[in-house]
């Protein structure tokens, strides 16, 4: 029992590790070392289709992932941190042949047909970060994964997104861009 609770437990985290794919773009031309602070972008935060509490979970993941790298929020910040998301529902149909139990003659077997499908869901999450002097866009991060249906795993999906997303900042000149 033990052994089948601990196969059941590895394929849940692995599901739930499931690859979440980032790309970044940035402007080259600005010298991201001077941003020290920031603070998120009410306006923009406000106007998300989301539940008061992912929006909590994310602003929280990311106030996380900054403070961790030296950025302080601040009244008069550097740069505004602004968040959108949005979500592709996915369809899959899967068509399968198998023989039945006698041979392929007229009307005792041959060869059957299935086909099922199935659906996920992906969620996008793009972070945006904006230089609040010249008010221009310099950075922009964007997480595709499979979201789940389930509220348990909710905190640890949100903070894997948004840290695999932020990895990325500030731009070593080697990011990839946005599609």
């Amino acid at each position: 029992m033990k052994k089948i609770f601990s196969i059941t437990l590895i394929s849940i985290l692995l599901i739930s590790c499931k690859s979440i794919k980032v790309a970044s773009d940035y402007d080259s031309q600005v010298d991201f070392n001077n941003y020290k602070t920031y603070a998120f972008y009410k306006p923009g935060i406000d106007e998300l289709e989301i539940s008061d509490i992912d929006k909590k979970r994310i602003l929280n993941s990311i106030k996380n992932s900054l403070q961790s790298k030296g950025l302080v929020i601040s009244n008069t910040p550097d740069i505004l941190i602004n968040i959108s998301t949005k979500s592709t529902k996915n369809f899959y149909i899967d068509y399968s042949s198998y023989n039945s139990f006698y041979a392929g003659w007229y009307p005792f077997g041959g060869l059957n047909y299935s086909q099922m499908a199935t659906s996920s869901v992906d969620g996008i999450l793009y972070i945006d970060i904006i230089d609040s002097k010249a008010k221009q866009l310099v950075w922009q991060g964007k997480g595709v994964g499979a979201l789940s249906s389930t509220k348990s795993n909710r905190d640890e999906l949100i903070n894997n997104f948004v840290t695999k997303i932020l990895e990325v900042y500030p731009p070593n000149q080697l990011t990839s861009e946005i599609n």
